[in-house]
């Protein structure tokens, strides 16, 4: 069997006025993350891992954010996008890990249904899907509010 791993990161001003969506669910906060499409972080860096785990680019290639095709996207949607191209490359996902970094709002009690979205769109168990979150102790534009993060690494197997 062939296994390839990837890992991805990605970045976001947090601003008033825009709706926070991170792994696929809306957040209640004062603040979202800004960006071109839905800017959900932890879709973006799984997206990313995903691309490059195949050497097949990242997020900017397949989905610009020059393109009004892909102004306020849903990241889900995205996301499911790249699961067909991991498909036609005969890869299917084994497992995905994730670290979303930012200071506020707590998403503990979010986090298990992120879980079920991510796994329902990438067709694995919520069990082979985690995500952690952590802060940065108040440092750096994360710390101070102003920003949002993630990371994520990912297990793809040639089926």
């Amino acid at each position: 069997m062939s296994y390839r791993i990837g890992s991805g990161v990605d970045f976001h001003q947090l601003k008033k006025g825009r709706e926070l969506w991170i792994g696929g669910v809306n957040i209640p906060f004062e603040k979202g993350a800004d960006g071109h499409s839905d800017a959900d972080v932890l879709l973006h860096a799984i997206c990313d891992a995903l691309l490059g785990a195949l050497a097949l680019g990242d997020i900017g290639i397949h989905f610009p954010n020059t393109s009004e095709e892909f102004k306020d996207i849903r990241s889900t949607i995205l996301l499911q996008r790249t699961i067909e191209l991991i498909k036609q490359k005969g890869y299917s996902v084994v497992n995905i890990d994730s670290t979303i970094c930012l200071q506020k709002p707590k998403i503990k009690e979010h986090t298990s249904k992120m879980r079920k979205v991510i796994a329902d769109i990438v067709n694995i168990s919520e069990d082979d899907v985690s995500i952690k979150a952590t802060t940065t102790e108040e440092m750096g534009f994360v710390g101070k509010g102003k920003g949002i993060m993630a990371y994520a690494t990912i297990l793809l197997m040639k089926i």
